[in-house]
């Protein structure tokens, strides 16, 4: 179980960082006329370039703790915050009428981001 736990919890962390760098690195402009993300046109650049530290601290929360156990609080922590973090990008894409993403949303991040975060956090209180 510890390594599907593992799994889930280094494809999240890769996932988020990568989004989030690339929030980070593409100028607005660019970024927002992805088809994909035609969500970012109703944010201003400062609250993109603000989800991309998010997605960002979020994704290196959930892995550095694999390279340094002393840390491992910061998985159930980084976890949740990646949960509440999808949440949001929900309530954004119900307020679109976007289901399909927010089914996406649902089955790909949160639902596994809790998984992670509950595996990890009885893992921590053992």
């Amino acid at each position: 179980m510890e390594s599907v736990v593992t799994f889930i919890q280094v494809v999240l962390a890769i996932a988020f960082t990568a989004g989030g760098i690339a929030k980070l690195a593409l100028p607005y402009e660019r970024f927002s006329n992805i088809p994909a993300v035609a969500w970012s046109k109703e944010f201003k650049p400062s609250h993109l370039r603000l989800l991309g530290v998010l997605e960002v601290c979020g994704g290196l929360g959930m892995i550095v703790p694999l390279f340094f156990p002393s840390l491992a609080v910061l998985t159930p922590l980084a976890a949740v915050g990646v949960a509440l973090y999808m949440a949001g990008a929900m309530a954004t894409h119900l307020r679109r009428s976007e289901y399909l993403l927010i089914a996406g949303n649902l089955l790909v991040f949160l639902v596994p981001a809790l998984f992670v975060a509950y595996n990890t956090l009885v893992a921590v209180a053992v």
